[in-house]
Parts: structure tokens; C-alpha cells; sequence
């Protein structure tokens, strides 16, 4: 079901002018790499994504029962200087994450960055 969902979301967003330079994941995430127009939002390109494709799932029935993204998720902007590496990084999540899980990882970037942990 992973690769229909991510051939889906690169389908959707051609057709939603949302340049999508990268996209990849594992079972509980996917990583993109997207390039914002002037007049397109984090916000904005993320419900697109994520709405079309939960609604896609749950007609196209790939999946028993349900099928939600999370609410959240995290945008972190990225330097041209590093597009590459993170392409390589997106491109290479299976492998990556055979090692480490996703809360390892989310937890290890929090850390990394300086960014505090909060509880709802």
C-alpha cells in the first residue's frame, strides 16, 4: 500500500501545482520534499496532501477499516546546500529505519535542534 499511497500523493500534487521534489516512507510516516510558490503555504500544501490522500485510501479501500494521517506534523525549511542530502536521506527511509523508529528519530531531531519536548 506504501508505494500506491506515495505514486498517489506525487500524482495529486501535479495536479495541484504543488512542486514535489522528494517523497518516501515507512509504515507510520512519510518524509516530502516540497518547494512552496510564493503564494502557497506550509499550512496549506500540507492539508492538500494529507486530505486528498486520506480520502483517496479510504475510497480506493487499500487498506481494512479507517485510514487517518495523524494531525500533526513538522515542517523544518532546508538550504539549498542541503537539498541534496536530504534527498538521499528521504530516498533512503527503509533502510534508515530499520535501526531506529520513528519516536527514536522525532526525539534525537527535538534534541539535536534545542527544541523542548511539549505534552498536551
Amino acid at each position: 500500500m506504501r508505494k500506491q499511497v506515495i505514486a498517489h500523493i506525487k500524482e495529486n500534487a501535479g495536479k495541484k501545482d504543488i512542486y514535489l521534489d522528494s517523497v518516501n516512507g515507512v509504515s507510520d510516516h512519510i518524509h516530502v520534499l516540497v518547494s512552496l510558490k510564493a503564494d502557497q503555504t506550509i499550512a496549506k500544501v500540507t492539508q492538500l496532501l494529507k486530505g486528498e490522500s486520506s480520502h483517496w485510501v479510504n475510497s480506493e479501500k487499500p487498506v481494512h477499516g479507517k485510514f487517518e494521517w495523524q494531525d500533526e506534523y513538522i515542517a523544518i525549511s532546508v538550504s539549498e546546500s542541503m537539498v541534496e542530502k536530504v534527498r538521499e536521506y528521504i530516498k533512503n527511509q527503509e533502510e534508515h529505519h530499520r535501526t531506529k523508529t520513528f519516536t527514536q528519530e522525532f526525539e534525537e531531531f527535538l534534541n539535536k535542534c534545542g527544541f523542548a519536548i511539549l505534552s498536551g
